[in-house]
């Protein structure tokens, strides 16, 4: 087993976070604590300066993991029929069954305009729309290589976030905290799901379990859930967070058979030795619009994401916190196939490699004990 007395990369944090939480961890030379910095009273007052919006805006809506796993096909008796009904309507509408086997690598360019719109509780000193709701502008570039490899740069006001899949291992680099390894298994990319990517969206949710009809929008749709596993949920947890849920809603057109509404949920109970537990619940609502055909295939164009988060618990004085922020996203270019891409774009950076490789080890070690 190799030495452990060097660092270990944190997990990535599909929370927001701040910049003194960052820093303390970049300072410390033991295996850092990765919520306990986070869950200082003073986080909500920082909510609302300027220079920590955008942070808070990339950590939670740059580049979010789909709840599950892209996972093999079941056999047909253990698949919900109306699942299969509803996506077998979805893949006739996109047209996306006619590139199974063809499709090698997804290209895609795009523009965000994302902003923080209000917290509600928390401080006394903040109210309803406190930043004005100013839109923080940028762009995004996404390859991708069936079927999960997948890479993203995202700029938004001059901040760069990168984050990518190898297959093996997820990871993220952002200005403030340079490169850090996913727990748990990887997971598709969530905003390939928001209409870019017809076959994985019909492969994942087939696997799903149906939930009825609702009205979203105006739009009659089917609703289908997906949720992560357990033991998924256990490997994306440490000793001060553990993720509780994460669930997922895809909500189809009945009429044009198309993912027109995503809807996903995750609950974390966070708790420091001697300390309450607090609890964080983020939500992600997107509205996924502007289909236009691409390759005789049906891809979404643009899309508006809402996200609440609400933070909870008996030792919060100032009580229930909710805190709201929104995108709005538009596709720019598409494209099949592009010539020159390869398995060296998704190689992850050194120091993610170094760490995968530290925990593959120490896996195999605590087997043969």
């Amino acid at each position: 087993m190799m030495n452990n007395n060097n660092s270990r990369l944190a997990p990535l944090s599909e929370e927001p976070t701040n910049e003194e939480d960052q820093q303390n961890r970049a300072n410390s030379s033991k295996k850092p604590h990765s919520w306990k910095n986070w869950l200082k009273a003073h986080f909500p007052l920082l909510l609302f300066h300027k220079k920590s919006d955008l942070k808070i805006l990339l950590s939670v809506l740059a580049c979010p993991l789909f709840p599950v796993s892209l996972h093999p096909k079941l056999p047909v008796n253990q698949v919900s029929s109306s699942a299969q009904y509803i996506i077998q309507h979805f893949t006739a509408a996109t047209g996306c069954r006619k590139l199974e086997g063809t499709v090698k690598n997804i290209f895609t360019t795009g523009k965000v305009s994302m902003s923080m719109v209000d917290e509600l509780g928390g401080s006394p000193s903040l109210s309803a729309g406190a930043n004005g709701g100013d839109a923080q502008k940028g762009c995004f570039v996404m390859w991708q290589m069936v079927p999960n490899k997948w890479l993203i740069e995202l700029v938004v006001s001059g901040q760069k976030v990168v984050a990518g899949s190898d297959g093996n291992v997820a990871w993220r680099h952002t200005p403030w905290l340079d490169s850090h390894a996913a727990k748990g298994s990887v997971r598709p990319l969530r905003r390939a799901l928001q209409g870019l990517d017809p076959m994985t969206i019909s492969a994942i949710f087939s696997q799903a379990q149906y939930m009825g009809e609702k009205c979203i929008s105006g739009i009659d749709c089917f609703v289908l859930k997906l949720s992560a596993e357990q033991a998924d949920l256990s490997d994306r947890s440490d000793s001060t967070a553990e993720m509780i849920k994460h669930v997922i809603f895809g909500y189809f057109s009945q009429r044009s058979g198309l993912l027109v509404y995503l809807e996903d949920s995750y609950l974390t109970r966070i708790q420091s030795p001697g300390t309450y537990p607090t609890y964080w619940e983020t939500t992600i609502a997107t509205k996924i619009e502007d289909y236009r055909t691409v390759e005789s295939v049906m891809i979404a164009h643009g899309g508006h994401s809402s996200v609440m988060i609400t933070r909870f618990g008996d030792n919060l004085k100032s009580g229930l916190s909710i805190t709201r922020m929104e995108e709005s996203w538009s596709i720019d270019d598409f494209a099949f196939n592009v010539e020159g891409l390869s398995l060296d774009c998704f190689i992850p950076p050194k120091e993610v490699q170094k760490d995968y490789l530290e925990e593959s080890l120490d896996w195999r070690s605590a087997l043969h004990h």
